[in-house]
């Protein structure tokens, strides 16, 4: 059965459309999450996040406080005027969220890989679709079924004020700086699926790292994502999970003051036909550089190879058949041969400076 998902609600939270969520990956005690709270009044966030329930892939981490931290996040909410998110997983983490009053839950990566758990959750959040709004992360394969199947399984539960989390996905590509890998162009085949679903952009898990954060933020923000979930912590070297990652407040407001793009009249995702297609064009771009650089890596790697063996960099068979079959599958695919051409001697020309360089 085909679902179209339209008709979608605004989130709550968001300014001009786009919603600013921050706080620590975990809640630890009172103290840190109404201190996190309370730093982040009148930054621009519009909710603060914790996780109460932690999936972890070790037995033994820090697995989260559980339903106390659902009382830290109301306590702090109700100081603060913030709205209040957190992670939940399972049909009683979705019950005891809302009888908690927690305004937004998001459905972690792990979570969305299953089908079953997915719809166990959407089932129990659908009975309380006018309390609660829903964001679904992204799978942690680029799966676009996965994750636009997920989203479904919540629209066909009731659920109306519903978006999606773009987080990367598990691992990143060799000789890339960040932890997961930032394949944009899933993010916006998702949106060319569904054009009025808000994208959220989750920079913290992208980059893995408080230095990368900020050009990952700035970078979605550009690409018109329609807001971002950024981890932040009082004291991020003390942080019992996610602690390279974490901001502290006063970084995260400073980053949001450097981003007026977040709160301004930067052009959305899906704004224009011709801004999508830009926008798809650059998350080509930033696909092929990355494939590009993975595959000098390669060479890097054969030139070594080669160098330990005494064996010459160039070798003019090989690169003459390598040359007719690349020319040959880009004409099967409506590329110039000449162009071809072109193109392959100039990757092959960097990889065997790469080569002579190991």
């Amino acid at each position: 059965m085909k679902i179209e998902i339209d008709n979608l609600e605004p989130l709550p939270g968001a300014v001009d459309g786009r919603l600013m969520i921050a706080g620590p990956c975990a809640a630890e005690s009172r103290e840190q999450v109404m201190a996190t709270a309370k730093a982040l009044v009148g930054s621009g966030v519009g909710a603060l996040r914790a996780g109460v329930w932690k999936p972890r892939t070790m037995p033994g981490c820090f697995e989260g406080v559980g339903e106390p931290g659902l009382e830290w996040l109301a306590e702090a909410g109700r100081a603060t005027g913030l709205l209040t998110a957190t992670e939940v997983a399972t049909a009683a983490h979705a019950a005891a969220a809302v009888d908690a009053g927690v305004d937004i839950v998001w459905i972690g990566a792990r979570t969305v890989t299953n089908p079953f758990a997915v719809q166990e959750v959407a089932d129990a959040l659908g009975e309380h679709a006018d309390r609660v709004a829903v964001l679904v992360k992204n799978p942690l394969s680029p799966d676009i079924d996965l994750w636009h199947g997920a989203l479904q399984r919540f629209y066909a539960a009731g659920v109306r004020r519903l978006g999606a989390i773009f987080r990367g996905f598990t691992a990143a590509a060799v000789g890339q700086p960040y932890r997961n890998d930032p394949r944009w162009g899933v993010a916006f085949e998702l949106r060319r699926r569904i054009p009025g679903l808000p994208l959220i952009c989750d920079p913290s898990h992208i980059a893995g790292r408080s230095e990368l954060v900020e050009p990952v933020a700035a970078r979605a923000m550009s690409m018109g994502f329609d807001g971002l979930i950024v981890e932040c912590h009082p004291s991020p070297e003390t942080a019992l999970s996610d602690a390279a990652q974490q901001l502290t407040p006063a970084e995260l407001i400073a980053m949001l003051g450097r981003l007026p793009q977040a709160f301004g009249e930067s052009t959305r995702i899906g704004e224009s036909e011709l801004q999508d297609l830009r926008l798809r064009l650059d998350a080509i771009d930033d696909e092929l550089i990355r494939l590009i650089a993975a595959r000098m890596d390669v060479a890097a790697e054969i030139g070594a190879y080669k160098k330990g063996r005494s064996m010459a960099v160039v070798q003019p068979r090989r690169y003459s058949e390598m040359v007719e079959s690349r020319v040959g599958a880009g004409e099967a695919r409506g590329l110039d041969a000449d162009f071809m051409r072109t193109l392959w001697a100039a990757i092959h020309e960097e990889s065997v400076r790469r080569q002579l360089n190991t």
